[in-house]
């Protein structure tokens, strides 16, 4: 097993063995909104549809990037999630691809579209790998592969430090991603791995021609924790840890990206663990709602057990819609009377 491959595998089984990966610190619970008693709307005719890279969701709903690589587990996962996207008719988004560029036999576990012939696929590569010899071959290779829809460039700089064999070099990126994105067939996604992006960040973004960003807030799972993990003990562990709540929360970094909105779109992602935090995000500015950690148990059993448990988001969803009195998602979207003042 090649070692990128093996780093996949190291991530599931911390996943699996320490529930303080999962942080419960996301601060959705602080938002309150307001209940109407008098919805006049008929529960059954609630249109949960939702735009996204010009499809139709059945309510905003992303399978986040979870993992990919050269096992047949990894393949797995990834196939029961895109047949679970299909039968719900949500978007997914995959790991980072870096894999199937360094391990040829890694492409099968991305090669998705005949699982998912008609939803959002989201490629995914790590912007620093621009600084490390990556370019648009690589990129067109990702896209290609999954016959993808948008490319995720991953911002990790908290995971690449603890990391032990990470990458480091962050410097002068926005230039060559300013220049990838003039030549790519479909949109960047600037994405955070669960640290929240700061109006700073966007803002240099959307200067450098980008349009799309997943705000990937902290307070769900921890990649700082994890890495300490694959780190065993010593400094880079116990730094891990010291960071392991290190970031801006989700609804944080909604706020931070609302002097944005008329220049940009933003996915929300980071400690989403239920159909009320979705339907809060959607509120604050987000377009869709991207959920990980809940479905990657599930993924590794069967497509029936994932769309079940998008079914309880869609279902919780579905109720906070009808309780708020909004009958589709424009009546939701960057509402905020419908926000209790704190």
């Amino acid at each position: 097993m090649s070692g990128i491959t093996q780093r996949k595998q190291d991530h599931i089984s911390a996943l699996a063995e320490d529930p303080a990966i999962e942080r419960q610190q996301s601060g959705f619970d602080q938002i309150q909104l307001t209940h109407r008693a008098l919805p006049e709307l008929d529960f059954q005719q609630v249109d949960l549809s939702a735009p996204f890279l010009g499809k139709t969701l059945s309510f905003p709903f992303l399978i986040s990037s979870m993992t990919g690589g050269g096992a047949n587990n990894l393949h797995r996962i990834n196939q029961h999630l895109a047949e679970a996207a299909e039968t719900c008719q949500v978007a997914m988004a995959v790991g980072s691809q870096r894999s199937m560029i360094l391990e040829p036999a890694a492409a099968k576990s991305f090669q998705l579209r005949r699982y998912a012939p008609t939803v959002p696929l989201i490629a995914n590569l790590g912007a620093v790998q621009l600084n490390e010899g990556f370019g648009l071959k690589e990129a067109l290779q990702a896209i290609e592969t999954l016959e993808a829809d948008a490319l995720y460039l991953h911002l990790n700089p908290l995971q690449e430090v603890i990391q032990p064999e990470g990458d480091t070099n962050f410097a002068q990126l926005l230039p060559k991603i300013e220049q990838l994105g003039k030549q790519l067939p479909v949109p960047i996604i600037l994405k955070e791995v669960g640290c929240g992006l700061s109006s700073e960040d966007i803002r240099r973004g959307i200067e450098a021609g980008i349009q799309w960003f997943d705000l990937a807030g902290r307070g769900g799972t921890s990649w700082s924790r994890i890495e300490a993990h694959r780190a065993k003990e010593g400094p880079q562990n116990e730094l891990g840890k010291l960071f392991q709540d290190w970031g801006l929360t989700t609804p944080q970094s909604l706020k931070q990206a609302a002097p944005f909105q008329s220049q940009a779109h933003f996915i929300a992602s980071g400690g989403i663990r239920n159909g009320i935090d979705m339907v809060k995000c959607v509120i604050m500015g987000g377009c869709v709602c991207g959920v990980a950690a809940p479905l990657l148990q599930p993924a590794l059993e069967h497509p029936q057990v994932v769309v079940d448990v998008i079914e309880r988001f869609k279902t919780a969803y579905h109720t906070a819609q009808f309780l708020l009195g909004a009958p589709n998602f424009d009546h939701l979207f960057l509402n905020p009377d419908l926000i209790l003042p704190s």
